[in-house]
């Protein structure tokens, strides 16, 4: 009897904590077309006040690189109540967190507070989207931390130019192309009249959504919302060209040297399609089999059994357009790069002739069930899935059922995906090299 309680308990106990992954939401437009998305979780005093944008280094002009990613920084110099060099202050002086991240794709800014402070947190957003001080000295200050971040991240840093070398080679057309870190060149030339059109074309309420997250009353959350945001002025709606890529039809070879680097590199990148798609969700199936954890298929291979490289890995780098599957090796001793190509092939090649089996299949779907769990495991995390879903794929729900998808993909389409995606002449190789010494 005890041991049949015992197990009923467990049982009760598994079915709570599946229940618990569930998220309840709420989501409305305001008159001007913001979005607003609620949810709640009075289980700790803490909110999240965020807001997205659907702006990102893919809708910048070519010739003016880095503009997304530099609004990222030049957005916390001050507003026209928050006076310029208070903004971190006030929020640390609340005994609050703030941070933001730039994407080809969209921006994200957010605040974490007590949860009393849900209005400063809400007050603050809606002054960086209504009142933002777009001036001369935010701008010169502003381009000297993104220089300084380009000479730490990028220039200085090992391998630090794998990412803009990539995405300049595997896209001709298609403003993927350049990375969100930009052109210097271009942020030094641009007028301050360029930066604050930028600001008046993508920051307006219907190209965002709001997102509050954690302790709160419904009501008085939709009163102070409509309050700071209802009157904001609602922009003109943004319109985006699709620029579609031809596709890679025979392998594109190219070579990158770096002057921090002792050790080379290969890279082998496919292009791949959006985020938003089945296929993609397939290949991130594809990259776990290939590269998590030490018993995957190619550290096994390389690293433990033959000890040809010192790291390999691969992965599905997903954007809202299209997609980049890279995967990349070191080399240890005095295997070449040539080498590990080879190797890296032959198991793209067993997955696209053979069927995974059974067994790794469900390993798969423990895994993603488990990253799911993590990804909702925080209000914080929440809050940015929330807004990542409903800015890039249209569906907030996808919080709750996008496992499904993942625990839906067969054998066989893992199987037809790699050889959709992941053949030699859709190959993009990149020789990441130590730079010769002038002799």
């Amino acid at each position: 009897m005890k041991k049949l309680c015992y197990l009923s308990f467990l049982s009760l106990l598994f079915c709570t904590n599946i229940f618990a992954q569930k998220v309840q939401f709420e989501e409305y437009d305001l008159s001007n077309g913001m979005h607003v998305i609620l949810h709640k979780d009075n289980t700790a005093p803490v909110i999240i006040t965020s807001v997205m944008y659907h702006v990102g280094a893919k809708d910048e002009n070519p010739e003016r690189t880095g503009f997304a990613h530099f609004f990222e920084h030049l957005l916390f110099e001050g507003t026209k109540n928050i006076e310029r060099g208070e903004w971190f202050k006030i929020v640390s002086a609340n005994g609050g967190t703030n941070n933001a991240n730039t994407t080809q794709d969209r921006t994200y800014y957010y605040e974490v507070f007590p949860s009393n402070n849900l209005e400063l947190g809400l007050w603050m957003e809606s002054e960086r989207l209504l009142h933002p001080v777009i001036n001369q000295i935010g701008v010169d200050t502003q381009n000297e931390v993104v220089k300084e971040e380009k000479r730490l991240r990028v220039d200085n840093s090992p391998y630090g130019q794998w990412i803009p070398t990539v995405f300049a080679n595997l896209f001709v057309e298609h403003p993927y192309r350049w990375t969100t870190i930009g052109s210097l060149e271009h942020l030094d030339a641009a007028s301050l009249e360029e930066f604050q059109a930028f600001n008046k074309k993508f920051y307006v309420p219907n190209n965002a959504v709001l997102v509050v997250a954690g302790d709160f009353e419904t009501e008085k959350t939709k009163k102070l919302i409509e309050d700071y945001f209802g009157s904001i002025p609602k922009g003109e709606a943004v319109v985006r060209e699709t620029i579609t890529e031809k596709p890679i039809t025979s392998k594109i070879e190219a070579t990158f040297e770096d002057p921090n680097i002792q050790i080379p590199a290969v890279f082998t990148v496919y292009r791949t399609p959006a985020m938003t798609t089945r296929d993609a969700r397939v290949l991130d199936m594809i990259s776990t089999i290939l590269s998590d954890g030490k018993s995957s298929r190619l550290y096994k291979k390389l690293v433990d059994d033959k000890k040809k490289a010192l790291q390999v890995a691969a992965f599905n780098y997903s954007l809202e357009d299209y997609g980049a599957y890279i995967i990349f090796a070191l080399p240890l001793g005095e295997n070449t790069l040539d080498d590990l190509v080879v190797e890296m092939d032959e198991e793209i090649t067993k997955l696209q002739t053979e069927l995974i089996s059974e067994k790794e299949l469900q390993k798969l779907r423990n895994k993603f069930e488990n990253q799911f769990v993590n990804a909702n495991s925080s209000v914080e995390g929440i809050a940015g899935s929330l807004a990542t879903y409903y800015m890039l794929y249209n569906d907030v729900n996808l919080i709750n059922t996008e496992i499904d998808i993942y625990n839906s993909i067969t054998r066989e389409e893992i199987r037809e995906i790699a050889k959709k995606y992941l053949n030699p002449n859709q190959q993009l190789v990149l020789d990441y090299l130590p730079k010769k010494e002038i002799e």
